[in-house]
Order: structure tokens, then sequence, then C-alpha cells
């Protein structure tokens, strides 16, 4: 579908503002961005910090829209300074839109860098992903340049406990749509929010099937697999301890754990603590063509997710995505949106968070139950199929970017 067809008089083309980009745990992003190149949308990516990583998917590679980065914070006041005297000279209204902004210097320095990009090539809509730092600056870059905007709220945004206020209340408000990724998000978000809620959204992170094509479910070895980044949400405290009851029962099995982060020197310790150190293997971050076929010969794929003191929660780990689509059972946890898509004994095992004996239980079913294995396997696939192709949740994203940006028109010729 060409994502201009409705709208011929107004071509479509939008920024994407990113807090950093590329990141190596946002492959939904990667592939949002890639489906919408697919069908031919003008995009531009501008990302406000520095990259940090030193892993990236191949899909960036892909990416034709360019990036502009900015600084993430303002050390110059002069420069800012500068920067509003055009600000003054460029963006109409810009005074009495200055004096109602409501952000601090740095965001509003980029906001002013992003509307005058916007100015200059002519983007007409704004998205962002994540209700932070994203979207604070897209709303206002936003109203600085009078276009539209709207962004995808996705877990941490929503859940965790700044120690500044988010004001989803507000970006929801003011946006022409926002979006997030899951029922139970959709849910939390109204019952929240009420009213300012009304323009929200689900829509799933989807991705390219064509890059994870199905195996059916054949005789494997006996290997746990476990991806993502070493923090507390993604609850691998509580798989090492789950193996180790498994090693009390003699179980043979061996564990992969690929991912970096902070707490992967308390993990070894804890493998070390727990005599486990024969079974499981830490890999660090490995590259997605690695990952892929580890996934496509594993026995599983293990996300024992939790929800942190912090509030913090995965939404929908694309690791389960991944692992579902190439065909292979997972198990995860009933942290939020997580049983939407893992449906406890229907497209994997959903067990209880925080719960070693429970998820022991679940990891030694898969390992001796093939047939449960290939149900799983085949019912995980359709479900995929269904509701997480990329394109087809591209095209829900763009239809909603059309809508705004038709409605703004409309609106400023009536």
């Amino acid at each position: 579908m060409n994502p201009q067809s409705n709208h011929p008089t107004v071509p479509l083309y939008v920024g994407y503002v990113l807090k950093r980009y590329p990141r190596f745990s946002e492959t939904f992003v990667v592939n949002e961005i890639l489906a919408h190149e697919r069908e031919g949308l003008k995009i531009d990516i501008f990302a406000l910090g520095p990259v940090e990583e030193t892993h990236f998917q191949d899909g960036i590679s892909q990416v034709r829209a360019p990036v502009t980065r900015y600084n993430n914070k303002q050390h110059k006041p002069e420069a800012v300074w500068q920067l509003v005297q055009t600000a003054f000279q460029e963006l109409p209204d810009f005074a009495q839109k200055l004096a109602e902004a409501d952000c601090n210097v740095h965001e509003l320095a980029q906001s002013i860098n992003v509307a005058l990009q916007v100015k200059e090539r002519g983007i007409n809509h704004l998205h962002a992903h994540f209700g932070t730092q994203a979207t604070t600056v897209a709303r206002q870059a936003a109203i600085f340049a009078g276009i539209t905007y709207t962004f995808t709220a996705h877990a941490k945004d929503i859940y965790f406990q700044y120690e500044q206020p988010v004001e989803l209340d507000k970006k929801m408000r003011d946006s022409a749509a926002a979006v997030t990724v899951s029922d139970y998000n959709l849910a939390y978000l109204r019952e929240q929010y009420g009213e300012d809620a009304a323009k929200a959204v689900r829509i799933y992170n989807g991705m390219d099937l064509r890059k994870f094509p199905y195996s059916e479910f054949g005789s494997r070895e006996r290997h746990i697999l476990a991806v993502g980044r070493l923090v507390l949400k993604k609850g691998f405290d509580v798989l090492l301890d789950a193996l180790a009851l498994l090693k009390k029962q003699n179980v043979p099995l061996r564990c992969t754990l690929v991912g970096g982060g902070l707490l992967e020197e308390e993990l070894a310790a804890q493998i070390e603590a727990l005599g486990i150190g024969d079974m499981v293997t830490m890999v660090g971050p490995m590259p997605q063509p690695y990952i892929i076929d580890m996934m496509k010969h594993a026995n599983m794929v293990v996300a024992p997710c939790v929800i942190s003191e912090d509030g913090d929660r995965d939404g929908l780990p694309t690791v389960l995505l991944e692992s579902m689509a190439l065909g292979t059972p997972v198990i995860s946890t009933q942290v939020a949106g997580i049983p939407e898509l893992v449906s406890d004994g229907l497209t994997g095992l959903c067990v209880p968070e925080r719960n070693p004996q429970a998820l022991a239980d679940a990891m030694k079913r898969l390992l001796d139950d093939h047939d449960l294995c290939r149900t799983f396997s085949r019912n995980g696939r359709e479900l995929i199929e269904r509701e997480y192709d990329e394109d087809r949740n591209a095209a829900q994203l763009r239809r909603l970017f059309e809508q705004a940006v038709a409605g703004h028109t409309q609106g400023a010729r009536s």
C-alpha cells in the first residue's frame, strides 16, 4: 500500500525522534522504520544522545533514513541564545510558544533544533519512541514547527517511578495519537489517565517474518537459551535459581545466557555460588544472526521477566516474538502484556514471576515432552503471523500519521 495514497496532496514525511539511535536492545524501532521504508515512506531520524553500544542489529545497515545527532547536554549558554535568536526569525509565533514551553534547557535546545529542521526539510509529522525525553522533545518541536506528533509508549516509560514526572497525561492529550504495545498497557493508561488517554491505541511491535523462517520443531539438543540485557526486570537471577533446582534433580541440560549489562558480575557470582558453572555459559552480547541461529537449534527460549521494585517491567520482549516466529517453544512469566503473546498451554508456558520452582518445572516439561514442543511451535508461529507481522502493523501506524497530517491540514484550511 502506498502510504500517501489516501491523501495525495499531502505527501507524508515523518521525523522519528529517538533518545539514542541505534540501540542494540531496540530491534523494534529498526523493524518499524524498515517496514515504512519498504512502502516508500520518507523518514528522517533525530537522535538526542550519543551512541553507547558496540553491538548493533544487522538491520541497521538497511535503513536508508538519514540520521541527525544532537548533544544531549548544552554547555555553552551563548550557543543556546544564538539558537533562540534563529528560532525567533524562522519559526512562526515563536515568542508565544517559547513562553509556554515546558521542558528543561537541554530539551528546549533539542526541540528548537528539530523544529528548525522540520521547517527546512518540509517534514509534516513527528513520531517518538518512549514517552520520556524523546516525546518531550517531539511534542515541543511539533508545537514550535506547527505540525502534529504521535508517540509509542512501551513499558518503563509507563510504569517506572522517575524522579521527575513523565507527564504522560499531557503528552497523550496533545498528541494526534498515543500508541502502546499491548492491551495490558492500553487498559492501564485508560484506567490511570481517563479522558487524557482517549486517543491511545494498541499496535503490537512487529517483526519482519522474512528474516525469521519457520522450522517445525524436531528432535533438538537439551539446550535452554535466554537472551536480553542483564538488568533486574529480565529476571535472569530467577532463571539461575531454577537451573540450580534442576541440577539437584540431575536433569541433563545446558543453558546459554546472551547479553550484557549492569548485572554481569552479579550473575556470574551467582552462577559460581550455585555451582552451576558446568551447565550455564554467559557469552555477552551477540549479533542478531548468531542469536537467530542459536534460537533455531535450542530446545526452548526462556524469558523469566519480573516487575522490579521501582516498577520497571518488560512490555513484550522481542526475543519471544523472534523465537515463536522461528518455531522454537518459549517460557515466560505473567508480567505486563506477556500473557497476550505467551498463552499458557497454547502458545507456550507462562508461569508466575519470581517462582524458581514453577520455572524449573516448566523447563523440565519442555525438555521431556517434544509433542508439546511441536504444538507450541505451530501455535506460536500462527499467532505471530496473525498479530505481529511488521508490515501489517506498520501500515496501521502510517494510517495514524496520515490521519494526523490530513486533519491538521484540513484544520489549517478551514
